[in-house]
């Protein structure tokens, strides 16, 4: 009986990160600021942080020290959730952008490119799932009961990042 609940519980956190992924993917207004500058800022060292933020060694850090209290671990977990979730929504916001200006200059190249166009889905499929399973993470993670990996999240970005490079030199250079 207990196994069925936690599955059901695990079952509805998953479905509720996912409907929040897919509404975030769905509204969100992506500016699209396609240019050799902006390309060139874009890096995943801007999200190296996300790597270490929620990590628990941390808190285990602060209940080695005297006057500790579980409510400071929570407290700490809380912060730390919100401020994940801002370079969270920031990683959105930059891998749609970067999948939005590969579709543009698939769209602008005099060459179809149809492997390039499902392996644009693929990531996109990546990226959406590895969102659901980090915001699902996430949420429990606040609670104490599990941690969070966003490594994989980052490289499908940095992936999507790498094939916007490769492309965007000879077909800027072309336009200018």
């Amino acid at each position: 009986m207990t196994t069925i609940a936690i599955s059901v519980f695990a079952a509805a956190v998953l479905i509720a990160a996912l409907l929040v992924v897919v509404r975030r993917f769905g509204s969100a207004n992506c500016d699209l600021p396609l240019n050799v500058d902006w390309i060139d800022d874009l890096s995943v060292e801007r999200y190296r942080p996300m790597l270490r933020l929620l990590d628990q060694r941390e808190i285990d850090f602060l209940r080695a020290q005297p006057g500790f209290t579980p409510r400071m671990a929570d407290k700490f977990r809380a912060q730390r959730t919100q401020v994940f979730r801002e370079y969270l929504r920031d990683l959105s916001v930059d891998f749609r952008r970067v999948c939005m200006a590969v579709k543009v200059l698939m769209l602008q190249s005099h060459r179809d490119r149809p492997d390039l166009a499902a392996g644009l889905l693929r990531q996109q499929a990546q990226f959406a799932l590895g969102m659901a399973m980090v915001e699902a993470r996430l949420f429990l993670y606040r609670w104490g009961l599990c941690t969070v990996d966003v490594s994989a999240l980052v490289k499908t970005f940095d992936v999507m990042r790498l094939e916007l490079r490769s492309m965007a030199p000879a077909t800027m250079a072309a336009a200018a």
